[in-house]
C-alpha cells in the first residue's frame, strides 16, 4: 500500500507533471517524472490515471491497485522531491503483475535517464 503521504492528490499536481514531466511509454503504461525544485526536500510522491479506456470500473481498480503495489517499493529509487503519474493504456486492463512490473522499470528507467541528461 502507498501512504497518504506519498500520494500525488490534487488535480494541479497531476497536471503539473503531466505538462512539465518527462515521459516514457511502454505499450501497457506511461511514466510521467518530475523533479520539483520547491519541493527537494520531501519524499518522492505517486499518482495514478487509469481512464474508462482500460476498462469498467472493475478492471481500472484492479489495475490500480497493481500498479500501486508495484509503484511503492520503486519510490525508494527516485531523488527526493520526484513526482511522478503512472497512467496507464488499454493493454494494461489484460496484462499480468509481471508485465506490468516489467514495463514500470523500463518506463521508470527511461525517465530516470532523460533527468540525468536534463
Amino acid at each position: 500500500m502507498l501512504p497518504a503521504g506519498s500520494r500525488l492528490t490534487h488535480r494541479d499536481e497531476f497536471a503539473s507533471v503531466m505538462r512539465r514531466g518527462l515521459r516514457s511509454g511502454r505499450p501497457r503504461l506511461v511514466v510521467h517524472l518530475h523533479r520539483s525544485s520547491e519541493s527537494d526536500d520531501g519524499a518522492a510522491r505517486a499518482g495514478f490515471v487509469v481512464s474508462k479506456a482500460v476498462g469498467g470500473a472493475v478492471v481500472r481498480h484492479r489495475v490500480t491497485r497493481r500498479l500501486r503495489h508495484l509503484v511503492a517499493p520503486r519510490l525508494e529509487r527516485l531523488p527526493a522531491g520526484s513526482l511522478l503519474v503512472v497512467r496507464a493504456l488499454p493493454p494494461a486492463a489484460a496484462a499480468t503483475s509481471a508485465e506490468l512490473a516489467v514495463d514500470l522499470d523500463a518506463a521508470m528507467s527511461g525517465a530516470m535517464r532523460k533527468l540525468g541528461t536534463r
